[in-house]
């Protein structure tokens, strides 16, 4: 699933940096992404849940922590 779960923000995020790990049903979700530029917390945040979202809704995720930062 980390891989999974990877690709599909990258897809999303195109040049981004991103680190999943997950465990059991929880996952944090570490992305760095220029796209980030300019947009709040919760707007980052939000452009990351997209992409998990659907594996929250059927439970394969249960929670998940995002750390969502402009690369320096």
């Amino acid at each position: 699933m980390n891989q999974e779960i990877a690709e599909r923000i990258s897809n999303a995020l195109p040049g981004c940096e991103v680190d999943v790990t997950v465990e059991g049903n929880r996952a944090l979700i570490e992305v760095a992404s220029a796209a980030f530029e300019g947009l709040s917390r919760v707007q980052r945040h939000q452009a990351v849940y997209r992409c998990v979202e659907d594996l929250i809704a059927d439970g394969a995720l249960h929670a998940v922590t995002i750390r969502a930062s402009v690369p320096s």
